[in-house]
């Protein structure tokens, strides 16, 4: 297993290198150069020549790029210029970066608490009602733009029924700490349930949009994987062995089952993102998503960058994560 876990951190060194290359590489092939992108179009032949000095893009490539690794290493990717003007990148998205997590983590929660037990049991029951009634379902989630979904939500149970908030994080009259950022996490750890509570019930909408497109995929996947598991060989032979239906369930069909569903669920986890930009959007969310979508829309380039490199980091090491969990429910992966 130490051997498997080295070699996996081995690759995720040469992805990182390879997408700061990427970046660097991006971040140059801009319309006007790096300069023009930090500086505007109002800026002047001084403050250029001044900032192609700073930045040292005036020498070889090889030096400004490890200059670029440098300031990154450091977490100095320069100062927001239309997300947050004149806030560093960094903190930009330090800031931002709890709502989001915040936000994907309950959306991929309820993926996986609805999703994995539903492809189950319809795995188990193939052609019944239950079968029927969530393959329906996971196809509506699918063909659902989450955008549509967001408004739709939004629309009935936050404007018309007005059982759960319409946007934001929290009511701004409840006087709450923010220790952490992350409003939920917040008020149990200083005991401010009822601050808590108003912050989760302001999740539920947002989180709701968000899993649907990473539940229909886990359904589908736990489906598929169950019924190819159930006429395995192995499971012949444990029920003609006469071992219980528990047993084989546990620690045949749903063991085994589980090997392409990890893996489904850490793509999911990269790909939420994607969706949080649309529902951060809708719901009035300042999360890493809004930034990003601000950020194309001013080019705060400073901010784009440190968003798609960390964005991008974190969906590694979620892969990580599914490998070697990947590898320890199959003890098979560890002997190559």
């Amino acid at each position: 297993m130490l051997r498997y876990t080295v070699r996996r951190l081995g690759q995720l060194v040469i992805v990182a290198v390879v997408l700061s290359i990427l970046l660097f590489g991006w971040l140059r092939a801009l319309p006007g150069g790096p300069v023009s992108a930090l500086l505007g179009e109002r800026a002047t032949e001084e403050s250029r020549a001044q900032l192609v000095e700073q930045l040292g893009l005036n020498q070889p490539l090889h030096v400004q790029y490890w200059k670029f690794v440098q300031r990154a290493v450091t977490g100095d990717f320069g100062v927001s210029t239309g997300v947050q003007p004149g806030t560093p990148a960094m903190e930009v998205f330090l800031q931002r970066m709890p709502a989001t997590l915040e936000l994907s983590v309950l959306a991929l929660l309820l993926a996986v608490v609805v999703g994995v037990p539903l492809g189950y049991f319809a795995g188990r029951r193939q052609g019944g009602w239950l079968d029927n009634l969530s393959i329906t379902w996971s196809l509506i989630g699918v063909a659902v733009p989450v955008f549509f979904l967001a408004f739709l939500l939004k629309y009935v149970f936050a404007i018309e029924l007005g059982a759960l908030p319409a946007s934001g994080r929290q009511e701004v009259s409840i006087d709450a700490t923010h220790a952490t950022g992350f409003y939920v996490l917040d008020g149990m750890l200083t005991g401010e349930w009822d601050a808590a509570w108003n912050a989760f019930l302001h999740l539920l909408l947002p989180a709701a949009a968000l899993s649907t497109i990473p539940f229909a995929v886990i359904f589908r996947i736990t489906r598929a994987s169950v019924l190819d598991v159930l006429e395995e060989d192995f499971v012949r032979t444990a029920r003609s062995k006469g071992l219980g239906a528990r047993v084989i369930r546990g620690r045949h069909v749903l063991r085994n089952a589980m090997l392409p569903v990890v893996t489904t669920i850490g793509l999911q986890t990269g790909a939420l993102l994607s969706g949080a930009v649309l529902t951060e959007q809708v719901f009035n969310i300042t999360g890493i998503g809004q930034a990003l979508s601000l950020g194309f829309q001013r080019q705060d380039y400073a901010v784009l960058q440190v968003v798609i490199l960390a964005t991008a980091m974190v969906y590694v090491l979620v892969n990580l994560v599914v490998d070697l969990t990947y590898a320890a429910i199959d003890p098979r992966l560890r002997e190559r």
